[in-house]
C-alpha cells in the first residue's frame, strides 16, 4: 500500500492526458483510463471483456493476453480522440505483464 500511495502522488490523469492505471489478478489483467479532475473512469478493458473473449482463446499465456488488452485500450483510447496517458502501475513492478500491457499501448500510437 505504502508503494502504491507513492506512486499515486505523483501520477494524475486529466480530461486531455489520462491515467492508464492497471490491475493484475493472479488469472486475469484489466486496464482503466482514469480522469483524476473528475473523478470519472473513461474507459476500461479487461481480459474478462466479452469483446476480447475470441482473441485472447488464441492466446498462448497471459503475457499475450495483456498484449491483447493493451491494444484493445489502446485502440479505443484513439477513438476518444486520446493521444498521450499517464501509465500508473499501481505497485506493480514494471515487467511480464505488466510491462506487456504498456508496450501494446505504445505500439498503438498512444504516447505512454
Amino acid at each position: 500500500m505504502r508503494l502504491k500511495q507513492h506512486i499515486r502522488k505523483k501520477v494524475f490523469g486529466t480530461p486531455e492526458r489520462p491515467r492508464l492505471t492497471v490491475y493484475r489478478s493472479l488469472n486475469s489483467i484489466y486496464a482503466q483510463l482514469i480522469d483524476d479532475t473528475s473523478h470519472r473512469t473513461i474507459l476500461s478493458v479487461s481480459s474478462l471483456s466479452k469483446t476480447l473473449k475470441p482473441e485472447l482463446e488464441k492466446a498462448n499465456g497471459k503475457i499475450e493476453a495483456a498484449k491483447i488488452v493493451g491494444r484493445a485500450i489502446g485502440e479505443e483510447a484513439k477513438k476518444k480522440n486520446i493521444q498521450a496517458v499517464v501509465f500508473d502501475r499501481n505497485g506493480y513492478l514494471y515487467h511480464g505483464r505488466v510491462r506487456a500491457l504498456a508496450e501494446a499501448v505504445r505500439e498503438t500510437g498512444i504516447k505512454v
